[in-house]
């Protein structure tokens, strides 16, 4: 099984990716396949909303986000992390994750999602709802922790400090890789549940 980790971070070893880092090991430890990008330091722009990736089956922009797409289609399970700017996540991560979400036509389906969020002290729980969205929408199961998915630390390193944020890590890595498998086990037995056409609502007459 394979896991898909997207650190939004800057910092290739800030805070975020030692957070990223426990969970890694849990992974590694139950035979769970991970690949790492960092996300964070990439120049990517954001989506114009052209339509152009429903006719190229891809984004318009050739960058980051079409280098991530088959990787996120061939993964079990998504974790996306992200420092705290603003009681929000980094602006360079929203739009990998507007662009990625938007123009992948492929089936997201039971593809279990996690958030990881990191912060010297506020805008951590805000930010959390935030990423969790981009897979609500998508159809996919949150997997959850022993608390929301937050690790504090300022300075790059002083994560380490805060145990209880690093046991969230493994614990949310764990709970992870049981539902990623009992995932697996219900597709055999019972494949996806089913779909009814979509049908579009707009509020304005």
């Amino acid at each position: 099984m394979r896991v898909l980790i997207l650190n939004g971070s800057p910092r290739p070893k800030g805070n975020t990716a030692l957070a990223l880092a426990e969970m890694e090991k849990i992974f590694a430890s139950e035979g769970i396949e991970t690949t790492t990008i960092l996300v964070g330091n990439k120049d990517i722009r954001g989506c114009m909303a052209c339509g152009g990736c429903a006719k190229k089956g891809k984004c318009v922009f050739d960058d980051t986000v079409n280098e991530i797409a088959p990787l996120f289609e061939q993964a079990d399970g998504l974790v996306v992390a992200s420092p705290v700017y603003y009681a929000s996540a980094n602006g360079t991560l929203i739009a990998c994750l507007d662009r990625l979400f938007y123009s992948t036509g492929f089936d997201k389906t039971m593809k279990v999602g996690a958030s990881v969020v990191c912060a010297r002290r506020g805008g951590l729980s805000a930010t959390f709802d935030e990423l969790n969205k981009y897979f609500t929408i998508a159809g996919m199961p949150i997997a959850s922790s022993q608390y929301w998915n937050s690790v504090h630390g300022r300075l790059p390193g002083e994560a380490a400090q805060d145990a209880e944020g690093l046991q969230i890590m493994r614990t949310l890595a764990r709970n992870m890789t049981f539902l990623m498998k009992s995932i697996a086990l219900g597709k055999e037995t019972f494949g996806l549940p089913e779909k009814e056409p979509w049908q579009g609502t707009n509020f304005v007459r």
